[in-house]
């Protein structure tokens, strides 16, 4: 007798039932049985996986987003004080992740049985890429380990988890996505501490090995849970997937705005720790600048997360880039003391911050106008789009910070005042797809 196989009776219905044929045609009267899938939604199966995506996001996402605390430490530590392009370490294994997403997801769509096991493969590609980071000598060793290698473990390990979110979460998928991004907030509050103290205590190796062990140990008990909604069958393997939303004129002016976005979004992550250490901070306040951002973003995270289920995609764009693009003129700009720095690092993560949660109403205006739309696919480019400017702006920032002042007061008169205005021009930019909405594209 053949092997019986499944097929579900609807997409993303929680009442959904699996309907379990038995082919074998000498018995016409085959027997039917009936499995409930998970609910949608909700539910405990739903909370549990998303929770364990927020762990994960926490872990994978934070180390690099805290690199700001490594870029201190090995700018001025030996042996790699007085080397150039360290900051091309931590926009590398960040724009990296970025974009390999389309491949990555490319390779799902036609295996997507080994979703599962490339969190597993990842999370060790990641372990052992800090494990060689710890005995780099030369800043080029550090790029290829703590930037390459981390961004391919780091693709495969987090890019399962965006697929399988797509099934568990529908009308709430803003504010699950939002919830999930939040994870890089609280992940950029808890690890720069820790690796301050690491840092400071035990040297940069130490600190590398022992994150090392902390990633494995916290992120294996979650691939229970990081798992998919629906049975994939093998009749799905080598699936063909939609991709003319690249054509798309709405998305194309979305991708445009992401990319701008994404090209001055990183930098002040990168510099402020440093710009408050020449501002007279102590280690912990300089510190404090990279939590302020996360702390806030967790916040705007979730609050866009909601919003986007409920308000055109165009007005929480809007939102994000008129207060990022502010924070940044009227607060960075000035900033020539540590209060009114922190002000604008709360201010710049609250808004900024929650910009890439508006992905989720991306996906969802397009799959609205094109019902063919390969949801994942999108978030997969817009994703690549972010990731471009994320490493471009690890080799434009180094120049411009060599460039010297652009002239005025405040920090603009200082060599930080081109950052400023790349990142002001480039979060304005960020908006450009709201003019969509009164050509009447969408």
């Amino acid at each position: 007798m053949e092997t019986p196989t499944s097929r579900p009776t609807s997409g993303h219905d929680s009442d959904t039932e699996l309907e379990v044929i038995n082919p074998d045609h000498n018995q016409p009267h085959a027997t039917e049985a009936e499995f409930s899938l998970p609910p949608v939604d909700g539910g405990k199966d739903a909370w549990l996986f998303l929770f364990s995506a927020f762990v994960m996001e926490i872990l994978v996402w934070g180390f690099p987003f805290a690199f700001g605390i490594f870029q201190e430490y090995y700018t001025s530590n030996p042996p790699f004080a007085g080397s150039r392009n360290i900051p091309i370490i931590g926009t590398c294994a960040m724009g990296l992740m970025y974009l390999s997403t389309p491949l990555v997801f490319g390779l799902f769509a036609w295996h997507p049985n080994i979703r599962r096991r490339c969190i597993t493969v990842g999370l060790i590609t990641m372990c052992l890429a800090l494990g060689l980071s710890s005995l780099s000598q030369t800043v080029p060793h550090l790029i290829a380990s703590q930037g390459v290698f981390y961004a391919i473990g780091g693709a495969l390990c987090y890019s399962p988890v965006v697929a399988f979110m797509d099934e568990w979460f529908v009308k709430k998928k803003g504010l699950a996505f939002g919830i999930m991004w939040a994870g890089t907030g609280i992940g950029g509050i808890i690890i720069p501490l820790l690796l301050q103290h690491l840092l400071e205590r035990y040297g940069f190796r130490t600190a590398l090995r022992v994150w090392s062990v902390v990633l494995f140990a916290a992120t294996i008990p979650l691939t229970i849970y990081l798992r998919p909604r629906l049975p994939v069958a093998q009749a799905i393997n080598h699936r063909k997937f939609d991709m003319a939303f690249l054509r798309n004129k709405s998305f194309l002016l979305f991708q445009l705005g992401n990319i701008f976005e994404g090209f001055g979004y990183f930098v002040p992550s990168i510099y402020l720790p440093t710009l408050a250490r020449t501002l007279g901070a102590s280690s912990p306040i300089s510190a404090l600048t990279l939590i302020l951002i996360n702390v806030t973003s967790v916040f705007g995270c979730v609050v866009m997360g909601g919003i986007v289920d409920r308000w055109h995609i165009t007005t929480c764009i809007l939102l994000s880039t008129i207060g990022s693009t502010l924070s940044v003129f009227l607060l960075w700009g000035f900033s020539t003391s540590i209060p009114l720095l922190l002000v604008f690092c709360a201010v710049y993560g609250l808004f900024a911050g929650s910009y890439s949660t508006t992905y989720a109403g991306i996906m969802k205006t397009l799959k609205t106008t094109e019902q063919g739309t390969d949801s994942m696919m999108v978030f997969a480019v817009l994703a690549a789009g972010r990731g471009i400017g994320n490493v471009a702006c690890g080799p434009v920032s180094e120049a411009l910070v060599r460039a010297g002042d652009v002239g005025g007061i405040g920090l603009y008169a200082s060599e930080y005042g081109p950052l400023v205005l790349l990142t002001g021009i480039s979060a304005a930019l960020g908006g450009v797809s709201c003019f969509g909405r009164t050509l009447g594209w969408y």
